[in-house]
């Protein structure tokens, strides 16, 4: 896993916000690292390819996380059924920009400063889809901290299962190896991929994402 940069968890954890709303992930002034997980079929495919294609669905929307522990927590440490093929999807970061620059709230609340009726029409038409769920800790506990994951549909997922995509990793190995630490209480030796906040130099991006 040459791009790929592991940290202890113990000593990452000291440089993550508590609470709040904040992208955190790899990232770099080019690419951005986002986790999804698949059955065999589709997980094989795109490592193979580099791309997503097979079984994986033009026509459905598809979920990315920037943040692996939330992706664990989701996945169940790859042990959920159907999500037993992990993959770290090294993206172009001004894909992700993009994604983010036309993506919709997937739920309404006051704070869109727009009304109900205009934020539905906006859900009709957008493509990409955001939102704010608690991060978790590596057993699974809620914690204050949002993290943040973006659905993809139409030319968005058509784009990304392509065109935004620079390397396809499978970390499945890395997820079973590590889980044995977190099933063991040994927080000590948790080795993750390392992550840390991301701001964008666009303020009203920033803003749009309540980011800090």
């Amino acid at each position: 896993m040459k791009e790929f940069k592991l940290k202890k968890y113990k000593e990452q954890l000291q440089d993550w916000p508590e609470k709040g709303h904040h992208v955190i992930a790899q990232y770099d002034d080019e690419k951005i690292i986002v986790y999804q997980s698949y059955r065999k079929e589709i997980g094989e495919f795109a490592v193979k390819n580099q791309y997503f294609g097979g079984a994986f669905s033009l026509e459905r929307m598809t979920w990315i996380k920037p943040n692996f522990l939330w992706m664990m927590y989701r996945n169940g440490w790859g042990r959920k059924d159907g999500q037993e093929y992990v993959l770290a999807i090294h993206l172009k970061i001004d894909a992700f920009k993009k994604y983010l620059e036309n993506a919709v709230y997937s739920s309404y609340n006051d704070r869109l400063e727009i009304s109900r009726e205009e934020w539905q029409d906006q859900v009709k038409e957008s493509s990409v889809r955001l939102q704010w769920d608690p991060d978790h800790d590596p057993f699974g506990n809620k914690l204050e901290r949002r993290a943040i994951q973006i659905g993809l549909r139409n030319e968005f997922v058509k784009s990304f299962a392509k065109e935004d995509i620079i390397l396809i990793e499978d970390i499945s190995d890395l997820v079973k190896e590590q889980h044995q630490f977190v099933l063991n209480d040994d927080l000590d030796n948790l080795i993750l991929p390392e992550e840390k906040p991301l701001l964008f130099d666009d303020e009203d991006l920033n803003k749009k994402l309540r980011l800090k």
